[in-house]
């Protein structure tokens, strides 16, 4: 059966299930989309930069013949992360055009997201200036996102991106999280696997809000930013930890665990949770990217009592 949107937008929980956005939330990403869609497409010249010999939807029928079936291809891709040779079936096309439309794609729904809003935060130093607009008391909670790839072919990169913590070739991305809304409020650049959370914080040197109060693990440890308060969980070493030692630790535990919801969230999304395939230059990137960008939309729509 070939998927198209006119089919899937009547059974709620099938779109649900292929894309991660329900009806409503999918509805709300088309019209961005598909404007930002219509400024790539020039009327003078092709995709790959000649003249055009016919106007924009000559020619033979196009697979993907709408916004709407457009939208739809690039999010299936992101929520099940299938074979490209899995998407050709699913869309009667040839594996050539799957790719071709991906990387077409992928750059057009990660600006609508943007133009929506809903991107988190990627330059430090604004970072503070965007959550201050907020008028609640800020706490943020700051952690650590690790995402395998396919082992490099050169022997340098895989050095690099082998971390040893997952014993693996591994992508790795900082992520602040609003612990009142669970959105993930700043992502990081994308840096090497072999790179540590704590290096990757202070390279950064992320400009929090006045009076913001942040929580962090022990990866983090001597990371002090200018904040009202920092909270991390107490260690010790070839002892036992005290019993109001312990107790802090399962406070902060209960408070921390925010920012493992808010990545599990981000991981519906399987291209980033799966093996990434795809070693194009800015793929990894812009994936973490959209996948957190389509956590923040669903965050916004299903916890509407909140004001974003």
């Amino acid at each position: 059966m070939i998927i198209k949107y006119a089919t899937v937008k009547r059974k709620p929980k099938r779109l649900l299930a292929l894309t991660g956005l329900t009806l409503r939330e999918f509805k709300t990403l088309l019209p961005a989309f598909a404007k930002v869609l219509n400024k790539t497409q020039s009327r003078m010249v092709t995709q790959s930069g000649t003249p055009r010999r016919r106007v924009i939807g000559g020619g033979r029928k196009a697979v993907l013949s709408c916004d709407e079936d457009k939208l739809l291809f690039i999010l299936v891709y992101v929520k099940t992360y299938p074979l490209q040779v899995v998407m050709s079936e699913l869309f009667d096309m040839s594996v050539a055009g799957v790719n071709h439309w991906i990387h077409r794609l992928l750059p057009v729904v990660k600006q609508a997201l943007e133009d929506l809003g809903v991107k988190p935060e990627r330059n430090p130093q604004d970072f503070a200036r965007r959550e201050g607009r907020r008028a609640y008391e800020h706490e943020f909670i700051i952690d650590g996102t690790e995402r395998r790839r396919q082992r490099p072919k050169d022997p340098e990169k895989q050095a690099l991106h082998y971390s040893g913590k997952k014993k693996a070739h591994t992508d790795k991305n900082l992520v602040i999280t609003d612990m009142k809304t669970k959105r993930v409020a700043f992502l990081s650049k994308t840096y090497i696997g072999k790179r540590n959370d704590k290096k990757i914080a202070d390279l950064e040197g992320v400009r929090y809000p006045k009076r913001s109060k942040l929580y962090k693990d022990s990866g983090f440890q001597d990371y002090e930013p200018k904040v009202e308060a920092t909270f991390q969980p107490k260690k010790t070493r070839g002892g036992e930890l005290k019993p109001i030692e312990k107790r802090h630790n399962r406070a902060l535990s209960r408070v921390r665990i925010s920012v493992e919801h808010a990545l599990s969230g981000v991981k519906r999304s399987r291209i980033v949770k799966d093996t990434l395939r795809n070693s194009r230059d800015g793929t990894s990137d812009a994936a973490i990217e959209v996948a957190v960008s389509l956590h923040n939309l669903r965050v916004r729509h299903r916890k509407r009592r909140l004001k974003l």
